[in-house]
């Protein structure tokens, strides 16, 4: 891989293992909308990039070195080896080996912790599109304008401190559904030190989790999306409806609970089963098994 400033523009050039399309369309970013062939706007960091592949050549318009390096190239975890990583996995077993061709140029994005507590929280019995609605409701109400196209405004993710200020009924006049009190509930025990987002970075995964289960609406399946997704800890196995199906059926050959199918995924794939889980949940969903 190979990167250059040309005007007000990011070139990054010689990149495999990577599809836009693949990435934003896995089920781990809400904040994103295509405007054209392998084209998007993506709203991340308080930032909005407008994004374009062709084959390996990727342009981050309007976008400087620095913003690059400090935001993007980590967002797009562009320093991992996803050819170790997939050479490894396909290793293990064909299911696994047909998952990764599926879907080759997946990559686990890396997001911010507080906008994923609240995404994931949203996400409970929900559809993309509708966590998409509800992310975007609550950033138009309560985030602040970060950029403009025309009509078009884009407004940040509101940090806890703005969040806190909306009560139950604002949150369900958003269309949002039972999550409301949640939100709230997340908002309240951030603001007021009960849950410190910071200190979650210094803890190991097992005591994070358990501080991230202190919030309402925040069960091990959105703990562990929280874990892999917001605060990069690979050693997760989110386990929904589309993973149970996949590992029930194709690994494990029982029915098992939710722990036990983690469990396994953990010593199966090892230090990559993270990777393993946005395989095998993006093959599943595309393919409705």
């Amino acid at each position: 891989m190979n990167y250059r400033q040309e005007s007000n523009n990011i070139v990054i050039t010689n990149l495999t293992h990577f599809d836009i399309d693949e990435i934003l369309d896995s089920g781990q970013c809400f904040r994103y909308e295509r405007i054209g062939e392998k084209e998007y706007i993506i709203v991340a960091y308080k930032k909005v990039l407008k994004v374009k592949q062709e084959n390996d050549t990727i342009i981050l318009y309007s976008t400087t070195l620095y913003e690059y390096q400090s935001i993007w190239r980590k967002y797009f975890s562009l320093d991992d080896d996803y050819a170790k990583i997939k050479s490894i996995l396909a290793d293990k077993d064909e299911v696994i080996r047909e998952a990764i061709s599926y879907a080759a140029g997946v990559r686990i994005i890396k997001q911010d912790l507080w906008e994923m507590i609240i995404t994931f929280i949203l996400s409970q019995n929900n559809n993309i599109k509708r966590i998409q609605q509800g992310v975007k409701a609550i950033s138009e109400k309560y985030g602040e304008v970060i950029g403009e196209d025309g009509d078009v405004k884009y407004y940040s993710f509101p940090s806890p401190k703005l969040l806190v200020k909306a009560t139950v009924e604002e949150l369900r006049r958003l269309k949002i559904g039972f999550r409301d009190k949640y939100i709230v509930d997340a908002c309240t025990k951030v603001v007021s030190g009960q849950v410190e987002l910071k200190r979650l970075f210094d803890m190991p995964t097992h005591e994070a989790k358990v501080e991230l289960l202190k919030i309402k609406g925040v069960g091990n399946k959105v703990a562990d999306c929280i874990l892999l997704f917001g605060m990069h800890r690979y050693e997760v196995f989110p386990t929904d409806t589309w993973i149970k199906k996949i590992m029930v059926s194709l690994y494990i050959k029982k029915d098992v609970k939710v722990d036990e199918i983690s469990k396994f995924a953990l010593e199966y794939f090892g230090e990559y089963a993270s990777y393993a889980q946005q395989y095998l949940f993006h093959y599943a969903r595309k393919n409705r098994l």
